[in-house]
């Protein structure tokens, strides 16, 4: 018979995690019509960027939805990931004015510094490269955004200044 052994700092820190996920979820009163802020903070606080399905499970149990109905919001809204990412997400805008203003260059930019494809996650999974559809900045396109923050007028020292800002402030917090 052959099984994995957790290990007393693993239980631990499922056990941590499921008292955040409740605290989460009691926070919004159990409200079903908090669904969305409810798995927001979950993905927030999670570390890697994403509500794991066994959260997504406990979300449903606690407000009485099938697990059906937080799928749906989980898959339908592109805020929401289900695999893990990077700490910092970098989303660049693929509409169509980013497009005509060289989106694809920015795409290559943030490639070449992070030496990841889009789509990956840096091995120190600290960022992972996307695309997203319009934020709303077609002004200053082409953009990228990390989390709340919108970065514009994109030149390839811009990126790298960009990047580089991030690491910084990562690795003062450890």
């Amino acid at each position: 018979m052959c099984c994995s052994k957790v290990t007393k700092d693993q239980a631990l820190e499922i056990i941590r995690r499921y008292e955040q996920v409740l605290a989460i979820i009691n926070k919004y009163g159990k409200a079903k019509e908090q669904l969305l802020s409810i798995l927001l903070d979950i993905q927030a606080t999670s570390g890697q960027n994403y509500v794991a399905e066994e959260w997504a499970e406990i979300v449903a149990r606690e407000l009485d939805l099938p697990i059906t109905k937080v799928h749906d919001v989980l898959t339908f809204y592109a805020m929401f990931n289900i695999e893990p990412k990077g700490k910092y997400v970098i989303e660049i805008c693929k509409s169509t004015p980013c497009h005509v203003t060289k989106a694809d260059a920015v795409v290559a930019m943030f490639e070449e510094v992070l030496g990841i494809k889009l789509g990956e996650t840096t091995p120190d999974k600290l960022f992972t490269l996307m695309h997203t559809n319009c934020v709303g900045a077609c002004d200053i396109g082409p953009v990228a955004k990390i989390g709340d923050q919108v970065y514009g007028n994109l030149t390839a020292a811009k990126v790298a200044e960009i990047v580089t800002s991030y690491r910084e402030v990562s690795s003062c917090q450890k």
